[in-house]
């Protein structure tokens, strides 16, 4: 079993005090992560849990997070988001930002959700990375979040910021091995 533990890092430095932390574990073609967000949560805009989560796209629009997992030595990767709400998406690309489409062979992510007055976990149990590739292959994995304050200032999160700008999408910040 490959278990590994993270920091992210702000791509600009928050007015809020944040702490961001993930876990990721692989055991063969099994996968589970979470993101845990410490803060004042009261300051940070949360969409509310959904009665009917379901698949949506551009979650990224507020607090999102996200986890994005490549096959070693291939351009092909794909971005899950997972919202506080329990919404959810995942993409598939063919390579940096291009061919990106809807992963028509993950139907449903089982996510759970903790809220409290200073932090907030969201997490993925028990995915099934078959469901992306028939290949047994090694991944390269980032995480990644997107926090919206309700003063309306984003920040945006990474194990490693590699460009000019903030992109989760460079490879180069896809630094955990699975």
């Amino acid at each position: 079993m490959n278990n590994q533990k993270f920091t992210l890092q702000p791509f600009i430095p928050t007015e809020i005090e944040t702490k961001i932390t993930t876990e990721i574990t692989r055991d063969n073609h099994i996968i589970n992560f979470r993101h845990e967000l410490k803060s004042d949560i009261k300051k940070i805009n949360i969409p509310e849990i959904a009665d009917n989560k379901a698949r949506k796209d551009e979650l990224w629009q507020t607090t999102c997070f996200e986890v994005f997992i490549g096959i070693e030595n291939s351009p092909r990767y794909w971005e899950f988001n997972i919202s506080p709400s329990g919404d959810w998406n995942v993409y598939r690309f063919d390579d940096y930002r291009q061919g990106m489409q809807e992963e028509s062979k993950v139907e449903s992510l089982n996510i759970y959700i903790y809220r409290g007055f200073y932090d907030l976990l969201v997490g993925v149990d028990k995915f099934d990375l078959r469901n992306l590739t028939s290949e047994n292959c090694n991944f390269n994995v980032s995480m990644a979040a997107v926090v919206k304050e309700k003063t309306g200032n984003i920040s945006y999160w990474s194990l490693e910021h590699c460009g000019e700008e903030a992109d989760f999408h460079l490879r180069n910040s896809f630094i955990c091995n699975m």
